[in-house]
């Protein structure tokens, strides 16, 4: 009987199991996994509907694939979607969430990736995504990223598939 009336106290100052709402901070890594998915799909526009295009937005490449020769390369998004949606190969890539921040309908998000294409590893680096919350849900804003070669993944703790993000 002390027992079963344990049990009904914890299940009154329990807040329900069903129907609870995620954190904000859910939410977003929701988003980053839409994300990635959309990148990994075969269907071509997926990619344009996890990310924003108003105001002209721009993606910031840091490539350092040549150490000798670093370079910033700045793609503006409607360029890099019309190139992505054209595109007929086979594109994977994977990141572990660091640090992810959320102020009211602006996130961001940093760890290190992963990027495959065709099966092989082509770069790893360090994303950085800017998110934005829309009247459709979140939504990547902006990214920049960095891109080093395939023999340093291990150094930046590059993942090598799906794994769980830092707990928030």
């Amino acid at each position: 009987m002390i027992a079963q009336l344990v049990l009904a106290g914890l299940m009154l100052a329990s807040p329900p199991l069903m129907g609870r709402q995620p954190t904000p901070e859910q939410e977003v890594m929701d988003a980053v996994d839409d994300f990635f998915a959309a990148l990994r799909s075969d269907d071509k526009t997926a990619l344009a509907r996890m990310m924003t295009d108003e105001d002209g937005g721009v993606i910031y490449i840091h490539d350092r694939t040549d150490p000798a020769n670093p370079r910033l390369v700045v793609v503006p998004v409607a360029d890099h979607l019309a190139r992505w949606e054209s595109g007929t190969g086979q594109a994977e890539e994977y990141m572990y969430i660091t640090n992810l921040t959320v102020d009211g309908t602006m996130a961001h998000v940093w760890g290190p990736y992963k990027f495959w294409a065709e099966g092989e590893i082509s770069h790893c680096g360090t994303n950085s995504l800017s998110m934005v919350r829309t009247e459709d849900g979140w939504r990547v804003g902006n990214t920049s990223f960095t891109m080093v070669p395939a023999s340093e993944c291990d150094e930046i703790g590059a993942p090598d598939g799906p794994i769980e993000a830092a707990p928030w």
